[in-house]
């Protein structure tokens, strides 16, 4: 402990909170890693949502006051001794803080691009042409089935027509869903 004892009191600041916040960047860096990001009960209890839209990052939370206090503080402690005014210290140490949380941000936004629902939906299929694939009988009289390419994927599902027999091979118009069951044209 001498060697905070020997340090000027701005100095031995920027240290105590250096410390414990690299400790908890790393824990939390680990436990993200392991897919053990577990975020309930550390974020504020009001909205801070800089998008007002679907992404889950809040400007006031317990990750980004240590992504702030992490820039802040050793941005102190690398520039002490080149900076002599404290009040330019202290200012740019918090530019880099809130640096740190933007650049936090911009990442995350990033990896919230990369999320997409590719979940099938069938209503997607209404408009497309399809290949009949087994069959279709006429006037509702059974069932066959169609392949239909949605979003460069190729699903078979069963199809009804109200108009006569469509044979194998033949294009068709997908019009409605009825009862999970494609109604097709030619």
């Amino acid at each position: 402990m001498e060697f905070f004892q020997n340090m000027e009191p701005l100095l031995r600041t920027f240290w105590y909170i250096a410390l414990p916040c690299s400790l908890i960047f790393v824990i939390q860096s680990i436990m993200t890693f392991m897919g053990a990001d577990a975020t309930e009960g550390v974020t504020a209890d009001f909205d801070g949502d800089l998008d007002g839209g679907d992404t889950p990052f809040q400007l006031f939370s317990f990750r980004n006051l240590i992504n702030f206090m992490l820039g802040f503080s050793w941005t102190g402690i690398s520039f002490y001794l080149t900076i002599k005014s404290s009040t330019m210290l202290i200012a740019l140490s918090t530019v880099v803080g809130i640096l740190f949380v933007y650049v936090f941000f911009i990442i995350i936004r990033q990896l919230m691009k990369l999320a997409e629902d590719n979940s099938f939906k069938m209503n997607e299929t209404v408009g497309k042409t399809a290949e009949v694939y087994i069959r279709i009988p006429e006037n509702r009289t059974g069932k066959g089935k169609v392949q239909v390419s949605v979003r460069g994927s190729v699903h078979e599902i069963e199809a009804i027509t109200e108009e006569g027999e469509l044979s194998s091979g033949s294009i068709v118009k997908i019009t409605g869903i009825e009862n999970n069951i494609l109604i097709v044209k030619k």
